[in-house]
């Protein structure tokens, strides 16, 4: 079936996740989207917790293009300044085109409740607009998210998205999901690191998410991961060059196909 056809069907289902939190960077996205426990620039997105083990200022720029669509596309930029008493973090992710276009704004910190918990919160701006004079509509939602880590190997992150359930516009019905994610990422040893993650929005299933990383040489990881309802599996690479990080990693749909990101992270 024409891949433009499908999504023309499942179109209805992207509105009702407009504003959703999307996956970016590149290195999560090769893991099964399995962020939860990744202390990076990114961490403004998949758990602000972990921003709080940063330790100098970095930067981070992504695209993801959708199902190989223009007017799918993801744009993310991430700032993290890191301070004597936690970390500070800024995020703009874009998606749409001249008809469409969904933003989020959004500001987090992170913070050491003690040498082994941290906790982490973040305000965002939601923008929805339409083309041809349909209008533009905004609220905003909140984030709070934890990590723990009890042992050197084992880290376990939590991460809790609009838990107000937050809509867009009650009169038009554009919804903002409410997510959950409980997740476990384990050290097996200086080269291998997994993670597993359940995530559940509360209009959908439970959906189970697995990531392994693999650093076999200097300045190379190998990722794949996998996530389900729907069953995607997912692969990607990282290069590093100094205080530069590129990420690339691909998702395949079953029915819509090939989903490709890049990321760049870079740390003074």
């Amino acid at each position: 079936m024409n891949k433009l056809f499908v999504i023309f069907l499942l179109f209805p289902l992207f509105l009702n996740a407009g504003n959703d939190n999307l996956p970016v960077g590149g290195r999560a996205s090769g893991m099964g989207n399995t962020g939860l426990c990744i202390a990076d620039v990114w961490a403004i997105r998949f758990n602000q917790a972990a921003l709080a083990d940063l330790r100098s200022v970095s930067f981070g720029v992504s695209y993801e293009s959708r199902f190989l669509l223009k007017s799918l596309g993801v744009q993310s930029l991430a700032v993290s300044i890191p301070t004597t008493r936690g970390t500070f973090g800024v995020n703009y992710t874009g998606t749409g085109d001249q008809l469409y276009m969904d933003s989020k704004i959004g500001l987090g910190y992170g913070m050491k409740l003690s040498e082994k918990i941290n906790l982490g919160i973040r305000l965002n701006y939601h923008s929805l607009r339409l083309g041809n004079n349909y209008g533009r509509t905004q609220n905003i939602t909140a984030e709070l998210s934890l990590l723990a880590k009890p042992t050197d190997k084992i880290q376990i992150g939590f991460h809790l998205f609009n838990p107000t359930q937050t809509k867009l516009n009650d009169y038009q019905n554009e919804e903002i999901p409410a997510i959950m994610n409980l997740g476990v990422s384990y050290k097996f040893s200086e080269k291998v690191r997994g993670n597993v993650e359940i995530e559940k929005d509360i209009e959908l299933p439970f959906s189970v998410k697995m990531g392994v990383e693999y650093f076999p040489v200097d300045n190379l990881y190998i990722r794949a991961g996998i996530s389900t309802n729907p069953s995607i599996p997912t692969i990607g690479f990282g290069l590093v060059k100094g205080e530069f990080h590129l990420d690339f990693s691909s998702a395949f749909h079953p029915a819509l196909g090939l989903t490709p990101s890049l990321g760049l992270r870079y740390s003074l």
